[in-house]
This record gives C-alpha cells, sequence and structure tokens, in this order.
C-alpha cells in the first residue's frame, strides 16, 4: 500500500550552529502566527525556558511547540547549537519531515552547522536554507550562500537536496525575504515556504499504531510523559497498548491522557493522527527509543541511533572537612538514582557503575555538557566531588586511537601566531587558513579532544577576549603523544582554618590566588595556582606575630590585589588527573584527591623511586 500525506500538519526543526538565531526566529513565528494579542507583553527568546539556557543565551535542550498558519498546524522542534547537546539534536530530528537551517550572513557556516545539516541529509530530510541577520554591518551573503553549496557538496549532498528553497532574514526584526532587495515587514513568505516545500508527514493507511518515543518528560499529576511522532494509525485516549523496550519485550500500558502542543502550552485531545507530536501518560517504564503500538500487532521501530560520549569524568561522594554542610542529597544512592535519572532524559549522557560504590563514571560529548549536568545538580541541591574529564579513546589492532576535533578559530591577524604556537604544542595541526583581507584570520585546526580541554580561558587571554573558537567532534585518530595538561602547579593549604589578609599579601608573589581574607579552607584545598610548574603547600592563616615592642614606624596597610571568581567551567578545565572538584549549592572548591600534604609526599617519593 503506498503511503499517505497528511496535509494537515507539518513538521519541522530549526537548526543552526550556536547563536545564529533560531531561538528568536521561533519568537517571530509566534508572534506572526498570531498566537499572541496585538498588544501582548511577552519575554524574549521564550524557548528557553531553563534558567541555565535563560543566563547563557544558549538552548540546551531541544523543545517543541506549534503554530498555525493557514488552518495548518507547523509542529516546531527548537534545537541546540552547541556542540556538546549533539544528542538532543539527533533526538530532536527523529519527529521531524523537514528542517530550517539557519546560517549567519556574516561567520557562514560553522563546525556545528555542518554536523546538524549531516544529520539532516542523512535523515532526508527536506532544507529550507534561511541566511539570517542580513542586516549585520559585516553581512557578506552572496559569500556565505557559496559556502553552504560547498558544505552541501562535502557532504555529499544529493542533486534534489542541492535545489534548495532559499530566503534571506532578519530573524529579530521577523523579517523574511526571497530576494536581498525585497521590501517586506514579516515573515509570511517563510511560513508559505514551509507549507509549499516541506511535506506532510506519510504513514501507511492500513499499518496498526506505532509511535517512536524521542524524549520524556514528567508531571507531577500524570508521572512520565512520553513524547514522540506518530507514524502510523491513530490512537485514543484510555487505550490498551504496549511499549517495546531495547530488549523487544513488550510492557502493557493504558493511555491516561493524550496532549498535543498548541503554540508553548499542552492541549488535551481524545484522539491523535498520524504525523502527530503526541504527548502520551500512563507508562512509567519507558525511554527514549522505545516503540508504542498496538497489542494485537506489535512492530518495533528502528531505535534513535546517537554518536558515542567521547569524554568521561567520574562522580564520588564528597569526603572533604567540609563535607555535608551545604549539600541537601550527599549519599551516594541519591547522587547515583540522580545520575540515572539524567540518562533517560538525554540520549548522549551515559551513566555507569564502577567497582568503587561511591564512585559514578559519567560520560558525555564534551566538558561543557558534563559542566551543565554538575550546574544543574548543585542547584537542585545535591553535594559530591568531580574528577578531571577524561577522554575515551579505543583500540584497534593494538593502536590507540583518541578523538579529534575539528577546531576553527577566528581572530585578529596579529594573534596568528600566539595562537598557532599553542595549538602546535597542543598536537593540533593547521588544515586551512583564510585570511580575509580586514584584519581577521579564520585557521581550521585538527585537534585531539584533550588536549583542548583547558585551552578555552587560555585562548581568550591570548586574544584579548576577541577570538572565537568553536569545536567539533571529527572522529578517530591514532594518538598524538603525550601532553602537559598545565604548565603551572597549584598553590594548597597544609592547614585548616579562615584565610587571613597578612597571610595572602605574603602569598601574592607566588602566583593567582582564587580565596579572598575570611574564607574557610583545610588541608589539600588548592587556593591558588603557582607561578612555577610544581606544587607547593602553603600557610593562608599565618597571622603577623604581635609583640609589645613598638614599631619605629606605622604597620603597612594591607591591600589585596581583586580576585576574579573561578567558574565551574574554569574549575573543571583547571584540575590535573590527581585533583578533584568539590561541588555544593553554595561553593566550587577544587582540592586534592589525597588531602594529607605528608602522604602525598609519600606517594610523589614512592612514585620517582619506581622510576
Amino acid at each position: 500500500m503506498p503511503s499517505v500525506l497528511n496535509d494537515s500538519l507539518r513538521n519541522i526543526a530549526i537548526i543552526a550552529h550556536v547563536d545564529h538565531g533560531k531561538t528568536t526566529l521561533v519568537d517571530a513565528m509566534f508572534r506572526q502566527s498570531g498566537l499572541f494579542r496585538a498588544n501582548q507583553e511577552t519575554d524574549d527568546r521564550l524557548m528557553d525556558t531553563m534558567d541555565l539556557e535563560r543566563e547563557r543565551g544558549i538552548t540546551i535542550a531541544a523543545k517543541n511547540c506549534s503554530v498555525l498558519w493557514k488552518d495548518v498546524r507547523i509542529n516546531i522542534i527548537d534545537t541546540p547549537g552547541h556542540a556538546d547537546f549533539g544528542g538532543e539534536v539527533e533526538r530532536a530530528l527523529s519527529m521531524a519531515d523537514g528542517a530550517i537551517l539557519l546560517v549567519d550572513a556574516s561567520e557562514g557556516p560553522l563546525p556545528q552547522t555542518r554536523f546538524v545539516l549531516k544529520k539532516a541529509l542523512e535523515a532526508d530530510l527536506k532544507i529550507i536554507v534561511v541566511i539570517n541577520k542580513i542586516d549585520r554591518h559585516d553581512a557578506r551573503p552572496d559569500d556565505v550562500l557559496d559556502e553552504i553549496y560547498d558544505l552541501l557538496i562535502d557532504l555529499d549532498a544529493s542533486d534534489d537536496q542541492l535545489e534548495f528553497p532559499l530566503l534571506y532574514a532578519i530573524g529579530r526584526d521577523g523579517i523574511a525575504m526571497k530576494k536581498l532587495d525585497d521590501e517586506v515587514i514579516n515573515l509570511h513568505v517563510l511560513l508559505d515556504t514551509i507549507l509549499e516545500k516541506i511535506p506532510g508527514p506519510s504513514h501507511d493507511p492500513d499499518a496498526p499504531f506505532q509511535m517512536l518515543v524521542s524524549d520524556l518528560s514528567y508531571s507531577d499529576y500524570l508521572g512520565r510523559l512520553a513524547v514522540g511522532k506518530i507514524f502510523n494509525g491513530t490512537a485514543h485516549s484510555r487505550d490498551s497498548l504496549v511499549c517495546i523496550g531495547k530488549n523487544g519485550k513488550s510492557i502493557p500500558l493504558k493511555v491516561s491522557k493524550l496532549q498535543v502542543h498548541d503554540g508553548m502550552k499542552l492541549k488535551d485531545v481524545n484522539e491523535v493522527q498520524p504525523g502527530d507530536i503526541a504527548v502520551m501518560a500512563g507508562i512509567e517504564d519507558v525511554k527514549i527509543g522505545d516503540t508504542i503500538c498496538n497489542r494485537q500487532t506489535p512492530k518495533a521501530l528502528p531505535r534513535i541511533s546517537v554518536d558515542e560520549p567521547t569524554v568521561s569524568m567520574d562522580f564520588t561522594i564528597n569526603n572533604s572537612p567540609f563535607a555535608g554542610k551545604e549539600g541537601k542529597y550527599v549519599q551516594s544512592s541519591r547522587i547515583r538514582e540522580r545520575l540515572l535519572k539524567e540518562t533517560l532524559l538525554n540520549v548522549a549522557i551515559q551513566a555507569e557503575k564502577t567497582k568503587d560504590r561511591d564512585r559514578i563514571l559519567v560520560k558525555g560529548r564534551g566538558e561543557f555538557q558534563l559542566a551543565i549536568l554538575i550546574e544543574t545538580m548543585r542547584r537542585e541541591g545535591y553535594e559530591f566531588s568531580v574528577g578531571r574529564p577524561e577522554v575515551i579513546c579505543h583500540y584497534e589492532n593494538g593502536r590507540k586511537l583518541e578523538p579529534m576535533e575539528r577546531l576553527l578559530v577566528d581572530c585578529e591577524e596579529r594573534f596568528l601566531g600566539v595562537v598557532t604556537e599553542k595549538l602546535s604544542l597542543r598536537k593540533g595541526k593547521m588544515t586551512n587558513l583564510v585570511n580575509n583581507g580586514k584584519g581577521r584570520v579564520r585557521i581550521e585546526f585538527s585537534v585531539p579532544t584533550r588536549t583542548l580541554i583547558g585551552y578555552r580561558d587560555e585562548f581568550l587571554t591570548d586574544t584579548r577576549g576577541t577570538g572565537i573558537m568553536y569545536s567539533l567532534f571529527d572522529g578517530y585518530e591514532e594518538f598524538r603523544g603525550d601532553c602537559p595538561s598545565r604548565f603551572t602547579g597549584s598553590i594548597v593549604a597544609d592547614r585548616t582554618g579562615n584565610a587571613v589578609p597578612y597571610a595572602l599579601f605574603n602569598l601574592e608573589p607566588r602566583g593567582r590566588l582564587f580565596v579572598v581574607p575570611g574564607n574557610p579552607v583545610y588541608e589539600g584545598m588548592i587556593i591558588g595556582e603557582h607561578n612555577r610548574g610544581q606544587d607547593i603547600s602553603v600557610n593562608p592563616c599565618k597571622e603577623k606575630k604581635l609583640s609589645n615592642m613598638r614599631a619605629s614606624g606605622k604597620d603597612d596597610n594591607v591591600i589585596l590585589s581583586p580576585i576574579k571568581p573561578i567558574t565551574l567551567e574554569q574549575a573543571i578545565s583547571f584540575i590535573r588527573e590527581d585533583e578533584l572538584l568539590e561541588i555544593t549549592p553554595l561553593s566550587v572548591r577544587m582540592r586534592k584527591a589525597v588531602l594529607s600534604g605528608q602522604k602525598r609526599h609519600t606517594l610523589r617519593a614512592a612514585k620517582i623511586k619506581k622510576k
């Protein structure tokens, strides 16, 4: 039986590199489709609902919404643009029949543009290309269009995929046009192009009900919610269905509620049609990738497959002298339970048990993704320790293979030398260099993932904050040799107490400090970065000796240099292999894995003797 299209629906994903304007464009589509009243006040970036998304100005999780245009419901999936959240993009594309590829009119296609476009082409989605931000003073839409064609050809796009509809847009102002000199003041041409060029979802009218679970949610009233696209058949509220898991086992379920997206909100319905993106309640034991279908004819759909994780991190209980003082959840069982819950909601994260019952190995796409997970957990009241991110190597025919990154650097011409030198020290190889003659250069490198950990802050310092750096996973290559993770040592406290101004003033020449007077410290806690390569143990609690002898002059007033608070991402990239990060809802502290200075000295001596 030939497949039939459901013309009353369109399912479309908006894909792009980070900060190219996806969420802002969705805002404009909401306003112009009649979702809000003319005078209704709304926030910017409506789809960024998480606190972390609003603070950082990025999309972290893919989200669904819908608009109604000319009696056709357009389901929109807003996807993240950061490379570390690629699993969210792959999950979202399983619900779409087409994609809007958004490209910045100045920056052009960047590493994540390649990743999302490659996934969309592999899924055989119909692509609409929108060149956004054409009002920028440095916009170069014609050159960017040539770069998009080059990228499509490089990704082996078919002739049909190369003949894409092209629009130009100013997403912030809600304007889209077919030609650069068109005079329009709305997005109607974009919405019309979606109806005209993106096909409705296809289905087999004789096939039984099948829904692929692409996302999970939770309601205090309804329990676990399964979100996904209906590929075939219809379902009704109160239907008796089955869920087919990874192992092929069928779990019976009864649909307690059916919902579809209506704008930003969910709307209760009694029936869902083929192509609908539905939210189904009534099953507790469901995972992303499962198929929900009829009991009489259970047939599983192909599971969602995502790229393997490249970075791992140890999560352990906090065993410092300050353990349990600031956190609400400190037990290893609670930490393990929270991490396993995260693996259910995020297909790109894996959590594995280890021989040590207090330690859990968490794997993800990059240290930024793991930093977001850590920040989310500490805001929920968890207290724990994490180790330095480690890359996951593969072994083939006796060869050690490590993950590589395609690194794109955009900086001023005068910083080209220092950037190239630093990246060559980190085993990077330059693959391309473009000088546009306007004072900035664009360089591409192939760099091992492990050596990039901790480089971002150094790069911003080297380029005086004017450089832009993007990276994308680029497969596995032979191990490129050892590289020091950090060229400086740590300043470590040798006792417990509170930091004193007099002691810190005398420690300032030794390096950069991380603590201020009054901060509590303990033996083994890292309070600064040493100027030299080795660690030093110091006493930050030392007070000035007082005597009854009067000084010939007045005492000097101690004035300390201002200290820039260290962020979570900076702390993760700063620590070495023998160091840990203590995470609590109120503090982020760096410490040695072995707190006792005497034990560390004994271990170091034993290591030297063994050599």
